[in-house]
């Protein structure tokens, strides 16, 4: 691609602009109140418990574009027993919501596994809903290191 004067005079001042404003180009990091605000919506009204449901991540990912996560919950998957769906939040994630399983009595359980990426060392947090109507939460820190450092 060949640059005009002209362009690279515009390219030019439009940086200069930005430096001068304090416009600055960075990752987007959510909010603890979108997390919260996400559990809310998730939970519709309940407040949610800690038990039955437990998700296993890694205490420190060496690499956070790949970290792998499991969420399983303790449940007959009939009646009012059954888990209506589990959702997996990120705290630091640009948007918290990261994914969400559904599930119905021929599921035969509420277990699944997924990889989701983490910028930074964050907590993950596992909410599961069941038919009842009451929410269970699990929550566990995730130390992201840069380059497999470990720090």
């Amino acid at each position: 691609m060949q640059m005009t004067r002209r362009q690279m005079l515009a390219y030019s001042a439009a940086t200069a602009g930005m430096a001068a404003v304090g416009f600055s180009i960075g990752p987007a990091m959510a909010a603890v109140e979108e997390t919260e605000k996400a559990i809310a919506e998730f939970a519709g009204g309940a407040t949610p418990e800690t038990g039955r449901i437990t998700l296993t991540a890694p205490e420190i990912a060496e690499n956070g574009n790949t970290v792998p996560i499991s969420v399983e919950v303790d449940s007959a998957m009939s009646g009012d027993d059954l888990v209506e769906s589990v959702t997996i939040l990120a705290e630091g994630n640009p948007n918290p919501e990261v994914c969400t399983f559904h599930f119905t009595e021929m599921s035969g359980s509420a277990a699944a596994t997924t990889r989701m990426r983490l910028a930074q060392t964050q907590n993950v947090i596992a909410l599961a809903k069941m038919k009842d109507g009451s929410v269970f939460m699990d929550k566990k820190l995730v130390k992201v290191t840069i380059g497999g450092c470990g720090g």
